[in-house]
């Protein structure tokens, strides 16, 4: 056999390089003052893990992380099934579907701070395009938790499926057309050639779907604290929002030991879905 050439690394030194110094250091840093209390930058004291145990140990922070969970379920039980829809209704457009993929993608390029500014503008009851109609039928985002998990999820789903929807588009597209041509010769129904050939085909597309839309519905934050900042009665603090609190009250020591905390929670989510995508390709 011959060597295994490892001249190839030197390719990719500089990219290594660059998310070692944007990405390593930094991360390096919060897990190592999670075990510190800090009052300024000279006054750091070690504290140990004092910090992740006072957290682990509350009941708030068990009850924010249920509530992270089920917005995460929530959001991707409603988004991928959806955004597969749109793109399958934008498969049989042909060349036309590129201006449905320029119209739900737009939401994408829109500033994170400026979605929940525009929705909340749009439900005022006085002034708000959809506001007397949600008033007319009780709709009460400001005192009636599940309303506004509810109207949370409309925006999620309105900033984030164009994201699902572009790369579903992109897997179904790119399914040779023999497949579908041998479906129609056997008979196949439009449900069988989803199943059977259209699904496993954009599989690996779905699961960096699953896997961005993960990351990001469980770390929302914006959304959250601009419509209603956790309330009403903390029905929708999410973790993000502890976290938030921590930093705006200078509480460093604390809110390094929870980035971290909340970091490794993802990083096992990850893995875990990663280890059971190879078992089953396996």
């Amino acid at each position: 056999m011959r060597p295994h050439d490892n001249r190839a690394w030197f390719l990719v030194l500089p990219a290594l390089t660059l998310l070692g110094l944007v990405g390593a250091l930094p991360l390096l840093a919060v897990i190592n003052y999670g075990f510190h209390d800090i009052f300024t930058l000279q006054d750091v004291y070690w504290v140990g893990p004092q910090w992740f145990a006072d957290i682990l140990g509350s009941d708030r922070f068990l009850a924010s992380l249920g509530r992270s969970l089920l917005f995460s379920t929530l959001a991707l039980s409603i988004q991928v099934p959806l955004g597969i829809g749109v793109a399958l209704l934008l498969l049989s457009y042909g060349r036309r579907a590129v201006w449905g993929l320029m119209l739900v993608a737009l939401p994408l390029v829109v500033p994170w701070n400026m979605i929940p500014m525009f929705w909340l503008g749009l439900i005022q009851p006085e002034t708000g395009l959809l506001g007397p109609g949600l008033a007319a039928v009780g709709f009460d985002w400001k005192f009636t938790g599940w309303h506004t998990w509810v109207l949370i999820l409309v925006v999620d789903t309105w900033h984030w499926l164009g994201l699902v929807v572009v790369l579903a588009y992109a897997g179904l597209s790119a399914i040779p057309p023999a497949y579908a041509q041998a479906a129609a010769i056997d008979g196949a129904s439009r449900w069988a050639v989803f199943r059977f050939i259209q699904l496993p085909k954009i599989a690996g597309a779905l699961a960096i779907v699953f896997l961005l839309r993960f990351v990001d519905s469980f770390m929302i934050y914006t959304e959250a604290f601009a419509i209603n900042a956790g309330g009403p009665s903390n029905a929708t603090r999410f973790l993000t929002l502890e976290l938030g609190e921590e930093i705006k009250g200078f509480s460093y020591g604390q809110a390094a030991a929870r980035a971290t905390l909340y970091f490794l929670i993802v990083l096992a989510v990850v893995w875990a879905f990663v280890a059971a995508t190879r078992e089953r390709e396996g």
